[in-house]
């Protein structure tokens, strides 16, 4: 699934493939993929809009048209395919295609067809329901130390999947979690609020560290994942823990177990990442 290191690559491959483009016409062949309004609509409108920039919203593309916001979720496996001509055969896989008035076209593929896309008034996007609950942004200042630490003290929800849900920061998915929690050698079924001061700096610096790092690395290449550019990222060579399931801790040595933490498969290093009993001492 793309998180927010690839969705942040698609923005930047995007904006330079197509910002400044004027939209000629539109084809959607899967209408279950327009969330709003209606796929007919959808075509209509679009139709002499200008890509004026691209932004990112967590792990949702903006696309800032000259009256509209066109907001994109890629969820599993959407991506985008830039094509210089209008003439290449069109794949199965794509459902949506941006007809440009200088003859290059942007078509949107997804194998499982759970992307969507919502066309709204423009600066719309502030109000879109999925974007509304949102964290911060992962970067200071946006991202409050002394917020989040705070919030994490209300919660006896197991760390992982409080950080999942992305309202006390955006953009960590299964891969940059499992991450995060060994940088900052924290147990991933760590109740939020027994975790202590330090443990809460550690965690919010690596979570800024890990997903600066593979935004800068282009992202996450996991099985056939590739950007808009159509090139595939590089952060996987970079992992410690994820996808390292019974091979040595880059750190201490110790293997790495795999484990399921609300549902999803969770690596970590039961030395470096000791689980705290409160009966006292600490236990893998």
């Amino acid at each position: 699934m793309p998180e927010l290191p690839e969705v942040e690559t698609v923005r930047k491959g995007l904006t330079k493939l197509v910002n400044g483009k004027t939209i000629q016409s539109v084809i959607v062949r899967w209408p279950r993929i327009i969330e709003q309004p209606s796929d007919d609509e959808f075509c209509h409108l679009l139709i002499g809009e200008t890509i004026e920039s691209i932004e990112r919203r967590g792990k949702y593309l903006i696309f800032k048209l000259s009256h509209y916001d066109m907001v994109s979720h890629l969820r599993m496996e959407g991506k985008f395919d830039y094509h210089p001509t209008q003439d290449d055969e069109v794949t199965k896989h794509a459902h949506v295609l941006f007809k440009f008035t200088d003859g290059t076209e942007l078509r949107y593929l997804d194998v499982r067809k759970f992307g969507r896309f919502t066309l709204l008034p423009k600066n719309g996007s502030q109000t879109y329901k999925g974007i509304l609950k949102l964290g911060p942004e992962p970067i200071v200042p946006d991202f409050d130390l002394s917020i989040f630490s705070e919030k994490l003290k209300k919660y006896k929800k197991n760390i992982k999947p409080l950080l999942l849900d992305q309202t006390l920061v955006t953009g960590l998915g299964n891969i940059y979690v499992d991450e995060a929690l060994f940088q900052a050698k924290i147990h991933p079924e760590t109740p939020a609020n027994q975790l202590s001061k330090k443990q809460m700096t550690l965690l919010h610096q690596a979570i800024i560290d890990v997903l600066a790092r593979a935004v800068e690395a282009g992202g996450t290449t996991i099985r056939t994942y590739k950007n808009a550019l159509g090139n595939a990222g590089t952060f996987q060579v970079e992992l410690a823990v994820y996808g390292h399931n019974e091979e040595p801790c880059p750190i201490c040595g110790t293997t790495i177990k795999k484990i399921k933490v609300a549902q999803r498969g969770t690596h970590y290093c039961p030395k470096c990442q000791p689980l705290y009993q409160n009966s006292g001492g600490y236990s893998s």
